[in-house]
């Protein structure tokens, strides 16, 4: 029988990052390299991993510090993602390389990888350092797993986690998106969390360029977080649950929808409210013509929500 799993603990398998022997070159997704991310499970660097903290406000989040090239945590990477995967968008687990991004395990207090971590409502909860044992490993997915869905829903946090295509072997390692330099400011106030500097800033480029359609975006995704990256999440869905027909409140808890990757949700909330209060139509339409910016353009979720919304005008 397992022994009782205890989270926090530290083994003595930790990597040395200093030092790292068990390395391989294949890719993730190829045969002997890295389980590749997709479905519930995705890569996170410096550039967004304040995104992903924010997200957890939303949704539980598992974060694996690993080292993508070292084989001694692949079981772990795998039988994680296959774990998480399984639970259908209960968690997300977002995997970090410290080896390319060792400041996020500097911020952890973490010497080596792997290490895991939950993420609910943006606080950090230790779970383990180090390789775990085979029966660790077991207890991990099958017990602490459901117990943090279980915590986190104590703590308000129970939204589903965005599903991601599994990339192609081709894409897995896709080119580094190039910042335009009119974007250069606006870019570095948003990787700052200065979501209103950097609204401000896009709407300088547009005024520059009103054909910018990646500023138009950048713009309304600045908007968004500026508004609601910080709400407490519990607070606003019980205040939208409580004041059914309050506009400030259901706009907040499509914001944090909108944030949580919960796109339908945020959409048919504010259609729904718009078909029932066509009084206060106008800013329920302002904000969601705000959203209709964030995802692709031809993603079907707009366009379903685009052909509910002119049938409520009209």
């Amino acid at each position: 029988m397992a022994q009782d799993f205890k989270p926090g603990i530290s083994l003595a398998g930790a990597v040395d990052l200093e030092s790292l022997k068990h390395q391989t070159k294949a890719e993730p997704g190829q045969a002997g390299g890295a389980p590749a991310a997709g479905g519930y499970v995705i890569d996170v660097t410096e550039r967004n991993f304040q995104a992903t903290v924010e997200s957890s406000t939303t949704f539980p989040i598992v974060l694996l510090l690993w080292v993508e090239t070292d084989d001694r945590c692949f079981p772990m990477a795998r039988a994680l993602g296959d774990a998480i995967n399984g639970m259908n968008g209960q968690l997300q687990l977002a995997r970090v390389d410290v080896a390319k991004d060792p400041a996020i395990a500097q911020a952890f207090g973490v010497q080596g990888a792997p290490a895991l971590f939950a993420l609910i409502a943006g606080r950090p909860m230790p779970i383990i350092e180090g390789l775990p044992t085979d029966d660790e490993l077991q207890q991990i997915t099958t017990h602490v797993l459901p117990q943090l869905v279980q915590v986190a829903a104590q703590a308000g946090v129970t939204g589903t986690a965005p599903y991601v295509e599994p990339a192609a072997a081709d894409d897995a390692k896709p080119a580094e998106t190039q910042v335009p330099p009119a974007h250069a400011e606006a870019h570095r106030l948003a990787q700052e969390g200065d979501y209103a500097g950097a609204a401000a800033a896009y709407e300088q480029v547009l005024e520059a360029d009103p054909s910018d359609e990646l500023a138009r975006r950048e713009r309304a995704k600045a908007l968004l977080l500026a508004r609601s990256a910080n709400a407490d999440v519990r607070t606003v869905r019980k205040a939208a649950a409580d004041n059914p027909d309050d506009l400030d409140a259901q706009l907040a808890v499509a914001d944090v929808d909108m944030i949580g990757g919960q796109i339908d949700d945020a959409f048919g909330r504010l259609l729904d409210f718009a078909a029932a209060h066509r009084d206060q139509m106008d800013p329920a339409r302002e904000r969601m013509l705000e959203y209709f910016l964030i995802p692709d353009a031809g993603d079907e979720r707009v366009v379903r929500a685009r052909r509910r919304l002119a049938t409520l005008m009209y």
